[in-house]
């Protein structure tokens, strides 16, 4: 055979290769997106006062939406503004979310029903996060609007978090879910 039919000959089979990775890639984020529509849908059948916001790749489930009526309108979070809050992260492997599927929490008592280690007591206090390109995208579209008193769900596929990269506790392409609990907002630059 011919060093350039050779050639011609790895280059299909590395592009059937690709080809096949696309599409094993697509199928999981779209089962990702099955379990946060799942997710969303238990979570709003069991809420009543529950509102979904879509924005961008991100879903924002916010929970007990009655604050409005009992603080008025709030200030909400813009591009470079910053938010205090509380957070417990998990992987989506499903359309419910569970103890063993926490990765990551700042509020002690969440991290205690998960049989945590407790000992790093200064893990446990409230965050202060930028809204800007330092987060992935998925927390970049879900936390843009929050307001200050909020308790909410942020969910987005594997693909708006961090893609194809295992990040610590994190394996790769992992569809994840944060809920918040925001104390403050400051868009004052």
């Amino acid at each position: 055979m011919k060093k350039s039919s050779v050639i011609l000959l790895a280059a299909i089979v590395l592009a059937g290769l690709g080809a096949c990775s696309k599409e094993s890639l697509k199928a999981t984020y779209d089962k990702q997106i099955s379990y946060i529509e799942g997710f969303i849908t238990a979570q709003m059948n069991a809420d009543t006062n529950a509102t979904l916001v879509r924005n961008g790749n991100a879903y924002r489930l916010t929970l007990h939406d009655t604050l409005d009526r009992i603080f008025g309108q709030r200030d909400s979070l813009r591009e470079g503004g910053r938010v205090s809050l509380l957070y417990a992260c998990y992987l989506l492997t499903g359309s419910t979310i569970t103890t063993g599927n926490l990765i990551a929490t700042n509020v002690k008592t969440i991290a205690e029903q998960a049989k945590w280690e407790l000992s790093d007591t200064l893990r446990y206090k409230l965050d202060t996060l930028t809204l800007d390109k330092s987060l992935v995208s998925g927390l970049q579209d879900g936390l843009q609007g929050v307001q200050q008193y909020d308790e909410c769900v942020i969910l987005f596929t594997g693909e708006f978090g961090f893609g194809n990269v295992e990040r610590g506790t994190i394996p790769a392409r992992s569809a994840l879910a944060y809920y918040f609990w925001i104390e403050n907002i400051d868009n004052e630059k």
